[in-house]
């Protein structure tokens, strides 16, 4: 089982691009639990084709622990199974606590051995490196994080502090640093913006996406470009990112 964290900037395209990678990996036959750690509860979305779910903790609110693990996820495209964290209402408490209150009911209502899935993506935000948010990274959860990052200068400082906060950890046991994935803004010299900081960090860039209409037009149809327009580029550009992603595991990140 290969256990990945991607972590990223609120709107940088974070959830899209993970999505496609849960979906490129599925195409390939491999068995995806993917789990969103974001407050906004939509990580999985376009791999459900937009289909309600009630978050893990809404039900930890709502139930207690009367609930079982079938409450708790939902299987998506190609058999992709999904999970999403949930978090309060804005201003009404801790989001980092939805992340730890989730990971923790998946583990205890048997998720890993129900599923037995080759590959676990966590998907989370990356605006706070902090409490509940460094979850993922601990030890028994991801083994590798990387980062979603564009050329914009609050990515690259998002980026930035991540790749910090996993070096900070690392001799507690934590997750190792597997690289930083390029999506693209067009933005002045943003590639070698992000291979600096990729230098900076002693890391490199893994993939690139580019700037596509396609990803809009596959969202609005509550898919992934990798379901909604799989003969594309755009959907082929996914598919190298989730093998190198792989391989780069495979191999041990730094």
């Amino acid at each position: 089982m290969i256990k990945i964290a991607v972590y990223g900037k609120g709107g940088i395209g974070k959830s899209t691009t993970v999505a496609n990678i849960a979906a490129a990996l599925s195409d390939k036959g491999l068995k995806v639990l993917q789990i969103g750690c974001d407050p906004k509860a939509d990580s999985t979305v376009l791999l459900r084709g937009k289909e309600k779910m009630t978050t893990i903790l809404d039900l930890v609110k709502d139930r207690g622990n009367d609930f079982e693990l079938s409450d708790m996820v939902r299987i998506g495209y190609n058999g992709v199974v999904c999970a999403e964290a949930g978090g309060p209402a804005p201003g009404t408490g801790c989001a980092g606590r939805g992340i730890i209150a989730a990971l923790e009911k998946l583990s205890e209502k048997g998720a890993y051995e129900e599923y037995n899935p080759d590959v676990v993506l966590f998907d989370v935000l990356g605006d706070v490196v902090c409490g509940g948010f460094t979850m993922p990274m601990r030890p028994g959860y991801a083994e590798y994080v990387f980062v979603v990052t564009s050329g914009e200068n609050m990515s690259i400082y998002a980026a930035a502090n991540i790749a910090m906060a996993v070096d900070n950890f690392k001799s507690r046991g934590y997750a190792r640093f597997g690289g930083l994935i390029l999506n693209k803004r067009n933005v002045k010299n943003e590639y070698e913006k992000v291979q600096e900081l990729a230098s900076d960090i002693n890391s490199e860039i893994v993939g690139e996406l580019s700037r596509c209409d396609l990803v809009q037009e596959a969202e609005e149809l509550g898919k992934t470009v990798v379901e909604a327009f799989p003969e594309s580029d755009m959907a082929k550009e996914y598919r190298v990112l989730a093998e190198s992603i792989i391989n780069k595991c495979k191999g041990g990140a730094v």
